[in-house]
């Protein structure tokens, strides 16, 4: 039977973001509860808050925005590794091992990678696993056009050079970062994750899920 796993976190003022970044904030701006037929709130948050697709834009002064992103790198095949054990950085090499292990040379143009046992929803965590720049470009030389992770980013939260952002740029990927991997797998699933169309933008929510395959 084909199901659907949500691996977006929820949206909430208590969600955790980037130190420094734009909480989360919800304000009620009409309330059924004071008279108004109807409820309508206001949002306040970061285009990098919770399950999110980095434009261009974010990394290269003249790259892309998010309402310019094409679709197709959104929706399709892709599998899901664990690599839990990866420390602070995941190398190429564990990365590569990884990618023979699961898809026996077969790799889609999308990778997940799980590096939590259970991602943070109530507090930052600095010490996430993020990528070697060698190993964006291993998945570039195996085909993939579309990288995911658990973490907030792929470059560690002290770079100043974002090393693999700028890998990601130079082969013209795209990176979706803070999905929730908890409860999946590994293996091949079909991604769904629509980015928001924010024109001008850095970057934009997705609502990201995995279609189990038949």
């Amino acid at each position: 039977m084909i199901r659907l796993i949500d691996i977006s976190p929820a949206i909430w003022p208590g969600l955790p973001v980037w130190p420094g970044d734009t909480p989360v904030d919800f304000q009620r701006t009409w309330d059924m509860g004071k008279g108004s037929p109807v409820n309508v709130s206001k949002l306040t948050m970061s285009t990098h808050t919770g399950a999110h697709a980095d434009a261009p834009l974010h990394y290269d002064a003249a790259g892309q925005d998010a309402a310019a992103m094409a679709l197709d790198v959104f929706i399709g095949p892709c599998v899901v590794i664990h690599c839990m054990e990866a420390g602070a950085l995941l190398g190429a090499d564990v990365l590569g091992a990884k990618l023979d292990e699961v898809c026996a040379g077969q790799v889609p143009q999308r990778v997940l990678v799980r590096t939590y046992t259970k991602a943070p929803q109530s507090e930052w965590d600095s010490q996430f696993t993020a990528i070697e720049p060698e190993a964006i470009d291993l998945l570039h030389a195996r085909g993939v056009r579309l990288i995911g992770t658990d973490a907030p980013s792929v470059d560690p939260e002290t770079s100043k050079t974002m090393s693999a952002h700028r890998r990601v740029a130079a082969h013209d990927m795209r990176i979706i970062e803070g999905l929730v991997l908890d409860d999946v797998a590994e293996g091949r699933y079909e991604l769904i994750a629509l980015p928001l169309k924010l024109a001008g933008m850095d970057a934009a929510p997705v609502r990201a899920v995995l279609r189990t395959l038949p």
